[in-house]
């Protein structure tokens, strides 16, 4: 996974007007599912696909899941303390979906990196 610049994907978000941040949730998808080396689990593009379908629905749902997986596998390498997948699913459910992403891709930033 490569390491990549919040601030960079947030101004593209931005600028964009939100579109960017489909494939930043993609990557974040794709990256959890690496992380956790879940087969099972959806590839970023079904991801996308199904919160568009369900008008953002399975995207909170999707920020949950996200979250819980990534305190999970902190938790097995020895470190975390939980509460990822409120965070990102409150900040979802509060329009705050950019911050969600922002919070997810420093938690992968910072385990690829230690």
């Amino acid at each position: 996974m490569p390491r990549r610049s919040i601030a960079l994907y947030i101004v593209l978000s931005i600028i964009t007007c939100g579109l960017f941040s489909l494939y930043w949730q993609a990557q974040i998808a794709n990256d959890v599912n690496q992380l956790v080396d879940d087969q099972s689990g959806f590839s970023g593009f079904v991801v996308v696909l199904l919160s568009i379908i369900t008008c953002g629905i399975y995207g909170l749902y999707w920020l949950y899941v996200s979250g819980s997986k990534i305190d999970s596998a902190k938790a097995g390498s020895g470190y975390g303390n939980g509460g990822l997948a409120i965070i990102a699913l409150v900040l979802g459910i509060f329009g705050l979906g950019i911050v969600a992403y922002a919070i997810l891709q420093n938690e992968l930033n910072q385990f690829e990196h230690e």
